[in-house]
C-alpha cells in the first residue's frame, strides 16, 4: 500500500474534538493524507487537544466547500456506512475492503469517505463511492463513533502494510477514470439521454442512479472513458444532424 495515496475524507465533521481524535487514529497507523469537507469548527483548540501529537496532520489538512471538490482525481471512492444499502455499490466488511484500498493505492490515489457524526452519508454521496465498507455491530447499535471508525479502517489498512505480500501488484496500461472523470461522464450521459427521450427530463433521478451502479461497477479506465465521452459526442452531433453524411445530403 501507498500510504499517500490513501485520502482520509471527513465529510462535514461537526465536532473539532472528532477531527483531532481521527487524526491521532490516522498517525498511530501511518496515514497522513486528511481531507475535511466543510467542517462546521476549523480551527478549533479542540482539535489540537484530541490530536495529541498529531498536530502535523491537523496543520497539513486540506479543507474542501464540497465533497466532489474532496474526491477530484482519485480513481476509486470508498464509503464508510452504517447500515446495509439495497442499491448501492457493492459492500464489503473492514478487511477485505482494506485489501481493496491497498491494492488500488499503488495505482492511484484512493479516497475514504467517513459521514457526519449523527447521519452519516447522504444517499446522493453514496452514489459517489464505488466501494462501501460496513463495520459490523451488535444489532440496535451499530453507530461507532467518528474517530473510532477511522481507527477500525486506518487499523485494517496498517495490516496490508505489515504484510505486503497479501497485496498483489496490478499491471494495468491505463489509469482509471477518476471521481471527477466520472462526473462528468454522468452529466455528459444525462444530456444526451434526455435530448434522444430515453430519459425524462422532470424525473431523471432513479435511472441516472441505476446507470451510476453500473458504471461504477464496470470502473472504465481513463481510455475507456474518453471512448465513452466520444461515443456521446458522436450521439450529440447526429442529433444536431452535422454528421458527415448528413451534411452531404443536404
Amino acid at each position: 500500500m501507498l500510504p499517500d495515496n490513501v485520502r482520509i475524507v471527513l465529510v462535514e465533521p461537526q465536532l473539532a474534538a472528532n477531527i483531532g481524535s481521527a487524526a491521532r487514529a490516522m498517525k498511530t497507523m501511518g496515514l497522513s493524507e486528511l481531507h475535511l469537507v466543510a467542517p462546521r469548527q476549523w480551527p478549533h483548540p479542540d482539535a489540537a487537544a484530541r490530536a495529541s501529537g498529531a498536530d502535523d496532520l491537523l496543520a497539513g489538512a486540506v479543507v474542501h466547500e464540497s465533497l466532489i471538490d474532496a474526491i477530484a482525481g482519485a480513481g476509486l471512492v470508498v464509503g464508510l456506512t452504517a447500515r446495509s444499502r439495497t442499491l448501492s455499490a457493492p459492500q464489503h466488511a473492514p478487511r477485505p475492503g482494506a485489501a481493496v484500498i491497498a491494492r488500488e493505492s499503488l495505482q492511484h490515489p484512493v479516497a475514504v469517505l467517513f459521514g457526519r457524526e449523527r447521519t452519516g452519508l447522504t444517499n446522493e454521496e453514496v452514489d459517489l463511492c464505488h466501494r462501501l465498507i460496513h463495520i459490523p455491530s451488535v444489532q440496535g447499535f451499530s453507530s461507532l463513533n467518528l474517530a473510532a471508525a477511522v481507527q477500525v479502517m486506518a487499523y485494517e489498512l496498517r495490516l496490508t502494510m505489515v504484510d505486503e505480500d497479501s497485496v498483489p501488484q496490478p499491471a494495468c496500461e491505463w489509469p482509471p477514470a477518476t471521481a471527477d472523470d466520472m462526473e462528468r461522464l454522468y452529466d455528459h450521459l444525462e444530456r444526451a439521454l434526455i435530448r434522444l427521450e430515453f430519459l425524462n427530463p422532470d424525473n431523471p433521478r432513479a435511472l441516472m442512479r441505476r446507470l451510476r451502479l453500473l458504471l461504477g461497477r464496470a470502473r472504465p479506465d481513463h481510455n475507456e472513458y474518453q471512448i465513452l465521452r466520444g461515443i456521446l459526442a458522436h450521439v450529440e452531433l447526429a442529433l444536431d444532424g452535422e454528421l458527415p453524411h448528413q451534411k452531404r445530403a443536404k
